[in-house]
């Protein structure tokens, strides 16, 4: 795997934020492997650590005929030969304590869902694999809040946690995201935006979750001037038929032009 990059992810001020980004879930391999290559050659010419993301499985759906995965194991050896092939780390989400075992085989940072953050088993089970753990803010969680969550990490005896901000609920149909708990968060841990999601609008009436793609870029460059340690975002060539979080992805075209003025803002705020 590829934990010497990982641990070069450190909670300082360093030269350059850090990614997770790559698709929603994982469609099939030929997608997956087409994604990595396109971010891995951007992030290479930028210098950002890069770590690449996709769900191998989707447990929390709006209806039951949403689609939720093409099989455990089928996407999690593909997530392993993405890995392999770009010299990347990656990252998935887990729902169970018997997910963070199985995950752990084949990646590098173990995610834990917001809805799921207070469940201690599931916290507690992901760090007792030694692989990072990645600890999304609940949208109902305070920034203070999440210090007891990453000392659930480091209590069961691994220091390798970063707290996601992913929004607050606003309303029944709406996330905003409050920048003040950047500074608080990073009291804790290295703190990760999480630009695509806090951008979402859940709840619809379709059961189909909406979002506001338009606002990705002012999403991030206020998260790299707040002085985040990384960007979360997720992407795809194709985000009108992408099989799950189409509404608020980034279509990947885009990508390069928004990484390169995000470094051009993070030597900005360095040099401040």
């Amino acid at each position: 795997m590829n934990l010497e990059l990982i641990s070069q992810i450190k909670h300082t001020n360093g030269d350059n934020f850090f990614l997770l980004a790559g698709p929603c879930a994982i469609e099939g391999e030929e997608m997956a492997l087409r994604i990595a290559e396109r971010v891995v050659k951007i992030t290479e010419t930028l210098k950002i650590p890069y770590v690449f993301k996709g769900s191998f499985k989707k447990a929390n759906r709006s209806r039951i005929d949403s689609f939720t995965g093409i099989g455990d194991e089928k996407a999690l050896k593909i997530l392993r030969k993405v890995s392999e092939t770009f010299k990347v780390p990656t990252v998935t989400d887990i729902h169970t304590e018997q997910d963070a075992a199985m995950a752990a085989e084949y990646v590098d940072v173990l995610q834990i869902p917001a809805f799921l953050v207070r469940q201690t088993d599931l916290v507690v089970a992901a760090a007792k694999t030694g692989k990072v753990v990645n600890l999304k803010k609940g949208q109902f969680m305070s920034p203070e809040s999440m210090q007891h969550a990453v000392k659930k990490v480091t209590d069961s005896g691994n220091d390798q946690a970063w707290i996601t901000d992913r929004g607050t609920m606003f309303g029944y149909q709406d996330m905003v995201v409050d920048f003040r708990g950047i500074p608080t968060m990073k009291q804790y841990a290295p703190v990760v935006l999480d630009v695509t999601h806090s951008l979402q609008q859940p709840n619809q009436s379709s059961g189909v979750t909406g979002g506001r793609p338009a606002l990705i870029g002012t999403m991030a460059r206020a998260g790299i001037a707040a002085g985040v340690d990384g960007l979360f975002m997720e992407t795809h060539f194709d985000p009108a038929n992408a099989k799950s979080d189409g509404a608020n992805m980034l279509d990947l075209s885009l990508l390069e032009k928004l990484l390169g003025d995000l470094v051009a803002i993070r030597k900005v705020v360095n040099s401040l």
